[in-house]
């Protein structure tokens, strides 16, 4: 069955198995593992995390309280499939704003942020991110995508 679902406790393991590709082999956190599985159990538990299941199991999560995205990862071997757009879309649909944070050396995330109607609203220094590096506040607003 594939779709969007919220995580459960037993699905860290699997959440973990898509985040770290991401930022531990290109050695982009400022994090301990201990950390990541500590901030991941406490997203789980608030039922901040949604997740994509496709036919070969959890694919994409994105971590979310209300209208800040904290998280949003897709598998390797799933992206352009159009994942991430459907977590994206699923937090639209639920917000009349949504704002995150990210890297301003993540061109990636910014091109899919900003193809997904997110406009830049400032800039930092990085005192709030792991890494201590220049970041970009976004915000998207369904007033400005009508």
């Amino acid at each position: 069955m594939t779709g969007i679902r919220s995580a459960r406790i037993w699905h860290i393991p699997t959440l973990l198995g898509i985040l770290w590709p991401h930022t531990r082999a290109l050695g982009k956190t400022g994090r301990s593992w201990g950390t990541d599985i500590w901030l991941v159990f406490l997203a789980v538990l608030r039922g901040w995390v949604r997740y994509f299941r496709d036919s070969h199991g959890m694919a994409g999560f994105i971590i979310r309280d209300q209208e800040r995205i904290y998280a949003l990862y897709v598998r390797q071997h799933a992206q352009g499939e159009g994942i991430g757009s459907r977590l994206l879309n699923e937090a639209k649909s639920q917000c009349s704003w949504l704002e995150l944070w990210t890297l301003q050396s993540n061109h990636l995330a910014r091109d899919f942020y900003h193809a997904h109607g997110f406009v830049e609203s400032d800039r930092g220094y990085g005192l709030g991110n792991d890494l201590n590096l220049p970041d970009i506040h976004l915000i998207w607003s369904k007033e400005t995508t009508v």
